[in-house]
């Protein structure tokens, strides 16, 4: 059935129920931030779907210099921590550098790669060695099968707590594609694999100093990579996504989660 990893209250693999990883895309305020996260616990235990809340304290690969990147570590993970304490429910965030890791684990119940960063060695040891659950996301420019030596690399340290998460190919300029063989082929390497559904619907730098978006598809690849066997989903929402700060083109409206869970689930359990 695969590996089981546990990141507090959610149990991810294992032929388990459909994991979520869900939140706003960057920290905006506390009020967006409290506000998702306690309709998303909501939904979820609706649902009896495992929840796994996400949002970024810094974007640090925004397309511009004048893209709003979040509140910055020390603030942000206040905030993540706060979510913690109100609503019960895990948190993730990107690291971007050995150097984040140390004060982040200390806040984190996991720890997120960003998909350009899939390759950064120093990264990817410096998160496996807090013995933290970390995701790493297969970066745009990898086939699925080379997701193996990030796994190898991580598994170095003795942590085996490692989720991957496909989110598209660049195919060619502004634009992914994604390819549904991923799923299996990642989960072969003995991880739970999650699909993000919202990035790979991203058209990077599609807009010239901010990156697009089609979330019109999203639900459509969601429900083929449920199907090819993903053991979860990566979605970012909002109360009001055309006024979001970060990504607004292909996060989520938040009122439309609940009906999209609903059918994702109905077809994890069909499987």
């Amino acid at each position: 059935m695969g590996r089981i990893v546990e990141i507090r209250s959610a149990r991810i693999g294992g032929g388990g129920p459909l994991a979520v990883i869900a939140g706003p895309c960057v920290i905006e305020s506390e009020e967006v931030v409290f506000g998702t996260a306690e309709a998303l616990r909501d939904i979820c235990q609706r649902l009896s779907l495992p929840l796994v809340f996400k949002s970024s304290y810094d974007k640090a690969n925004r397309s511009s210099i004048n893209s709003f990147r979040g509140p910055g570590l020390a603030r942000g993970l206040a905030i993540l921590g706060e979510v913690k304490e109100k609503f019960g429910v895990p948190v993730i965030s990107d690291v971007h550098s050995p150097f984040e890791v140390g004060p982040a684990s200390d806040v984190l119940d996991a720890l997120q790669i960003p998909a350009f960063l899939s390759r950064q060695t120093d990264l990817i040891v410096a998160a496996g060695k807090t013995g933290k659950p970390v995701n790493i996301k297969k970066g745009q420019f990898l086939s699925p099968w080379e997701m193996g030596n990030a796994v190898e690399k991580f598994i170095s340290t003795g942590n085996k707590n490692l989720l991957l998460t496909e989110r598209g190919s660049s195919f060619g300029y502004n634009n992914l594609v994604v390819d549904m063989r991923a799923i299996p082929v990642m989960k072969s390497f003995g991880c739970p694999v999650i699909f993000d559904m919202t990035h790979s619907v991203q058209l990077p730098g599609g807009m010239g100093t901010a990156s697009g978006g089609q979330r019109e598809f999203a639900p459509v690849l969601a429900r083929a990579a449920v199907a090819a066997g993903a053991d979860g989903v990566f979605l970012e929402t909002h109360p009001d996504p055309g006024k979001a700060l970060c990504d607004g083109p292909n996060m989520i409206p938040l009122g439309e989660v609940e009906g999209l869970l609903t059918a994702l689930k109905k077809i994890h359990e069909a499987l």
